[in-house]
């Protein structure tokens, strides 16, 4: 069964971009490295030849990727975003009890995942436990180091 594709508008944005980079500009210095190596000679033993070849299979696996995300894809649009709980799309302040400190993350879909950017899969351990729970609620988390008590302090879009 196919898994949800949730964007924001940043997101569904940045992925436009990307795909027209990548059919723009990736495919022509593609063609022009499969140019290049087929005028080296006989193809069959060619290691640029199979590089640029393969490296022409990688960018166009990643359109297809990207135009099926864009097409199947749901925008998440700030105005639609529920903050009385925990939700795709909003942004949770939290008090990590293990660290004694306060997180912010953006709660996104996996496309725009980027834990170094404090934007957090609503897959990931923390993202799901956090899902549908509201201020003020505690949430303990398996993550792969451990268990980490948060407590949710603010959601907001």
């Amino acid at each position: 069964m196919a898994k949800d594709i949730f964007l924001t508008p940043a997101g569904y944005k940045e992925l436009e971009e990307k795909l027209e980079f990548l059919k723009v500009v990736k495919r022509r210095e593609v063609a022009e490295k499969i140019k290049t190596a087929r005028e080296f000679g006989d193809i069959s033993e060619n290691a640029e030849y199979d590089a640029a070849k393969e490296e022409q299979a990688l960018v166009e696996g990643e359109i297809l990727e990207i135009e099926n995300k864009l097409r199947v894809g749901t925008v998440i649009k700030e105005e639609d975003i529920d903050i009385s709980v925990v939700s795709v799309g909003c942004t949770v302040k939290l008090h990590d009890y293990d660290f004694e400190e306060d997180v912010t993350y953006k709660i996104v879909g996996t496309t725009e995942a980027d834990p170094e950017k404090n934007k957090l899969s609503n897959e990931s351990p923390i993202g799901k436990a956090l899902l549908g729970k509201k201020k003020g609620e505690q949430v303990s988390v398996e993550t792969p180091g451990g268990i980490i008590k948060l407590k949710i302090l603010k959601i907001q879009r």
